[in-house]
């Protein structure tokens, strides 16, 4: 954890949060955030919000933990109400978040679910859109991400099941969204480093990564006529319970984010600032822009 808790006071940013080595500790996937040493950081603590999202209604997939919960803890404290989806057996993570929200006095909504099904991709934005009384963001965090080794290992169940939680999901969740979005809505999608650097492990993940790159730049332009802005941000390595749960092989964990220019791996909370950004009205002229979290490795 960071040693400063209010995360604008001015720290070394090479020590400001724990660096390799790491131990292995593998877990079940999809995992669960209090299980990970360190615990990372979400902003518990130390994020503080200035209104930028006031009034704001706002839906999060993989809420429960990572860069999606510490998206919810930012969004909450910048005054948004805001819908948690995730799946199911995330439940506990997911009340941490849901505590954290109402204690800012506002509205969290939990509405969990697998979103490789198309039908409840789009339950679920009709359900957001109803229970906060409209949808002015949407913000689309969860992943699937599985290393193999080779192509060999890689089977045909894991690539379907990729593509369907990172692309498939974000195609259905954006197409029952745009309809129902004002004009000054934004898209904030998650791309990756992966997306220009895959790793040898992580074919399948890469690909999709590459994919909501694409898919953003070219929303971005369909729905601008509508006042509507797309985004999306791109992480390098970030502490999530991603990479314990079979997002990294478990012999590399301990080296996990140690080959960043900042020699360690990013934490939630660092990322949470620029969502905050994208869905704010003072990136009103950015739209079908890729932004990275890298800790120093440039994206293209």
């Amino acid at each position: 954890m960071s040693k400063v808790r209010n995360q604008y006071s001015m720290q070394n940013p090479l020590t400001q949060y724990p660096a390799p080595p790491f131990s292995e500790q593998p877990q079940a996937a999809p995992g669960l955030d209090a299980q990970m040493q360190p615990k990372p950081d979400h902003g518990e603590h130390s994020y503080q919000g200035f209104g930028r999202l006031r009034g704001r209604k706002a839906l999060i997939t993989g809420a429960d933990s990572g860069i999606g919960r510490a998206v919810a803890i930012a969004f909450a404290r910048e005054g948004a109400d805001v819908v948690l989806n995730y799946l199911p057996v995330e439940e506990r993570d997911a009340r941490e978040v849901v505590g954290l929200i109402e204690a800012e006095g506002r509205k969290a909504v939990t509405l969990p679910g697998d979103i490789k099904d198309e039908a409840f991709c789009t339950q679920l934005v009709n359900q957001a859109h109803e229970a906060l009384g409209g949808l002015d963001i949407l913000v689309n965090v969860a992943g699937k991400q599985v290393a193999q080794k080779s192509i060999g290992e890689l089977s045909t169940e894991q690539f379907d099941a990729t593509f369907k939680t990172n692309v498939y999901a974000l195609f259905w969740l954006c197409k029952a969204a745009v309809p129902l979005m004002p004009a000054g809505a934004t898209i904030i999608n998650t791309a990756s480093i992966q997306s220009y650097q895959p790793s040898v492990t992580l074919l399948d993940y890469a690909s999709t990564k590459a994919a909501i790159v694409a898919f953003t730049k070219a929303l971005a332009k369909q729905v601008i006529e509508r006042g509507i802005r797309v985004n999306a941000v791109a992480p390098g390595p970030v502490w999530t319970v991603l990479q314990p749960s079979g997002g990294q092989p478990q012999e590399k964990l301990p080296h996990f984010g140690e080959q960043s220019p900042m020699k360690r791996p990013g934490q939630p909370a660092e990322c949470a600032p620029l969502y905050v950004l994208l869905a704010s009205q003072e990136s009103s002229y950015i739209t079908g822009e890729v932004f990275g979290v890298t800790g120093g490795n440039p994206l293209p």
